[in-house]
């Protein structure tokens, strides 16, 4: 809907007045129609808007559509055409209804008035948030928005994992899940991604979008809706929240400061539990290639003095070679005769102190031509009607590289229990002690699930199902916090039944579209939504071999992520879709001992890390955190680009994103700050830029004069022969 015909008038004026709802205050203000507008604010701090109408304006717009939605290998293209469109809002009252206060008006519609209601209610989980329900009072009109006065200046961040862009000022931030893309923008790659199979993405596709955002100007707002919906950011001063529905639901919630609106979302969407201790040992390393091949990269890593919690073994259910690269047979099978002697091989492992995690999706494939297949569990599901069906009732296949796949419909309890119990026999009756739960995003706009709905309705809903899933799996073990999952996609209560996440399959190259400096953005966005415990793979996933678009890891790239993934909760590695094309932590010497270097610093921060996972738990904090998380008072933290970052509140970490550099640029809010190799001091009276060395195996760490973390944290380096200066060194 185009929302500057949508939203023209008020049409009518009440008496001013305030009334109170639960912490809240509801203002109707203003001496007549062009200058009447609604405002509401937190009782705690009443000089801070956290709603407001534009003054004279509409802010209730409804429309009838019909949306066409291309889809292809799980990457969507939604193009909406409206059929009918309301304008011209009149106001009629505002009253108290029990506990709420509703507003009751019309919208003009071609077909005759549209009835509309808003109510505001305490929410009755927290006094900072209150609740708010705009709802149609007509069928069939399936396009609700609401519309909101902003500053010029304000900046808005959140909306789950965004990887282009930190503040979407200026954007329109569609909320639907689907594959990220390849390039993302990235030319010309996004291009020849698109032609060949709508694949490349922009700066908005996301495996992880929230409905979720807070604003430098002190703001949160979120939805409850899972339908479709659009945050159109681009005019200044002013911001337009459109659901495809007919209510529009969320929340506002209040807080002296950025992190206590965090905490009060993540308190209603749902925190992450804390992760296993044992995941606290080490690198988890990805392997592949057999039983022996295994054995020798453990040799490898143990000769170096790096320290492994896990091996995480994703083709253990055998190879498959795509045009693509190497993928997996999606049987959820041990494969033997890739992995014979597996039960040793678990056992050897977990003598030494090593997990083994596995890899699982929810979709099935047809392994018919599987050699040595045992139990064809494509057959099983669909033969039991456990899989997602097409309009036609068939099965809805999805294409993925060179195979067609199916998704399992998990509204169905009869496919929960199904796959439940897959994942316990298959996975941990494996000895394994978690996984990747991979996927999630595919579910078809106009797929029939057995709870009588449509796609549409539940697509974005569908990873919170995936993961509650494979929750379920865990618990069911009697395992609990003891085992882990860790997936890439996720919607609004997500957090609430992942372990961990990761941020997807980003190019293996440095730019900000798809390359390691958009998985960091990713991870600070995330954060912001409750995606706390989160980690990508060091180095990235999808390479390319192809003339003019050829990528390829480099040993620079390589190294430079590992030291951006010391520093996340999780340090695991990925050999990419290309393991002969990229370069690995054992591809030579040098590789290698700048690999364990980093993988003690991760040991290291181990004291640091286990406070905030816990944090994590407790208060809905992400362990990775954007500047102004802890500075809001400073306004330069509110404008950084995504290119640094704080662990926890006192250790400020810049990172080199970019090939060919020996220092970094690095923005230090007021106070003095130590630098981590150097031991010198840097006084930043109001906040300062400093540019420091980055030599490999040395990312720019600072923490702020005084605190604990930094001494502690040279002593954790010394046990583990990093020695750092006491005292200024400078070079």
């Amino acid at each position: 809907m185009d929302a500057e015909a949508r939203l023209e008038g008020l049409g009518a004026a009440l008496r001013p007045g305030l009334h109170e709802v639960g912490a809240f205050r509801v203002i109707w203000e203003g001496d007549g129609p062009g200058s009447a507008r609604l405002r509401i604010v937190h009782a705690e701090l009443p000089g801070r808007t956290l709603f407001a109408s534009r003054p004279g304006r509409a802010f209730v717009g409804a429309a009838r559509g019909e949306a066409r939605v291309l889809a292809s290998r799980a990457h969507f293209r939604i193009r909406d055409r409206i059929r009918e469109r309301c304008g011209d809002q009149r106001v009629a009252s505002l009253a108290r209804e029990g506990d709420a206060v509703v507003l009751r008006g019309s919208l003009h519609c071609p077909s005759g008035p549209l009835p509309w209601s808003l109510r505001l209610a305490p929410a009755p989980e927290s006094t900072s948030q209150l609740r708010f329900e705009l709802r149609l009072g007509r069928e069939g009109f399936d396009r609700v928005a609401l519309a909101l006065a902003a500053d010029p200046a304000e900046r808005f961040f959140g909306f789950g994992q965004q990887f282009t862009h930190l503040d979407l000022s200026g954007r329109r931030v569609p909320i639907w899940l689907q594959e990220q893309g390849i390039g993302r923008g990235r030319q010309p790659l996004t291009l020849l991604a698109n032609l060949l199979a709508h694949a490349g993405g922009d700066w908005s596709t996301s495996y992880a979008p929230v409905p979720h955002t807070l604003t430098s100007h002190g703001r949160s707002l979120f939805l409850e809706n899972a339908e479709f919906s659009r945050f159109d950011l681009r005019a200044p001063g002013r911001v337009v929240v459109e659901v495809f529905a007919d209510r529009l639901a969320g929340r506002l919630a209040g807080g002296e400061d950025p992190a206590e609106r965090v905490e009060a979302y993540t308190a209603w969407a749902g925190r992450m539990r804390p992760l296993p201790a044992w995941l606290e040992g080490g690198v988890v390393v990805g392997v592949q290639g057999g039983t022996e091949r295994v054995r020798a990269v453990r040799r490898t890593l143990e000769a170096a003095g790096v320290p492994v919690a896990a091996f995480w073994i994703q083709d253990w259910v055998g190879p498959r070679v795509t045009s693509f690269g190497r993928q997996l047979w999606w049987n959820w099978e041990l494969d033997r005769s890739h992995y014979p002697g597996w039960e040793a091989l678990v056992r050897e492992l977990r003598a030494a102190g090593i997990r083994v995690l596995l890899y699982a999706n929810p979709f099935l494939v047809d392994a018919r031509e599987k050699p040595g297949v045992r139990d064809n569990l494509f057959v099983q599901a669909r033969d039991r009607g456990l899989l997602v069906r097409a309009p036609d009732g068939s099965p809805a296949m999805t294409t993925i590289t060179d195979f067609d796949a199916a998704l399992l419909d998990l509204t169905d309890p009869a496919a929960r229990a199904w796959i439940r119990d897959v994942l316990v026999r298959r996975l941990l009756g494996a000895g394994a002690s978690g996984w990747m739960a991979d996927f999630g995003e595919a579910l078809p706009w106009d797929a029939v699930l057995a709870n009588g709905e449509r796609g549409a309705q539940w697509h974005n809903r569908y990873p919170e199902l995936w993961a509650e899933v494979n929750r379920e799996a865990i618990d069911a073990a009697g395992l609990g916090d003891e085992a882990v999952f860790f997936t890439r996609s996720g919607f609004t209560h997500s957090p609430r039944f992942s372990t961990l996440f990761w941020l997807g399959d980003q190019l293996v190259t440095w730019d900000r579209h798809d390359g390691m400096a958009s998985q960091l953005t990713g991870l600070l966005s995330g954060g912001l939504s409750g995606f706390t415990l989160n980690h990508g793979d060091v180095g990235g996933y999808t390479s390319i071999q192809a003339p003019v678009v050829g990528v390829r890891r480099s040993r620079e790239l390589f190294q430079r992520w590992a030291e951006l993934a010391a520093f996340q909760v999780v340090f695991r590695t990925h050999e990419g879709v290309l393991p002969e094309a990229n370069h690995q932590f054992d591809s030579d010497a040098e590789t290698l001992g700048h690999f364990a270097r980093m993988a003690k610093l991760h040991a290291a921060l181990g004291f640091l890390r286990r406070e905030l996972v816990r944090e994590a738990a407790t208060r809905g904090l992400p362990p990775v955190r954007p500047l102004f998380l802890h500075h809001a008072g400073d306004p330069e933290a509110w404008r950084l680009p995504p290119t640094q970052f704080l662990l926890g509140a006192e250790l400020l970490v810049a990172p080199v994103l970019a090939p060919g550099r020996g220092t970094v640029r690095a923005w230090l809010p007021a106070g003095r700050w130590v630098h981590l190799w150097t031991g010198c001091p840097h006084r930043a009276d109001g906040g300062t830029w400093v540019e420091v060395p980055a030599p490999l195996g040395e990312p720019a760490v600072f923490w702020p004069e005084g605190s604990p973390v930094g001494p502690r944290l040279r002593l954790e380096l010394a046990a583990r022969g990093i020695g750092t200066p006491a005292a200024c060194a400078a070079r």
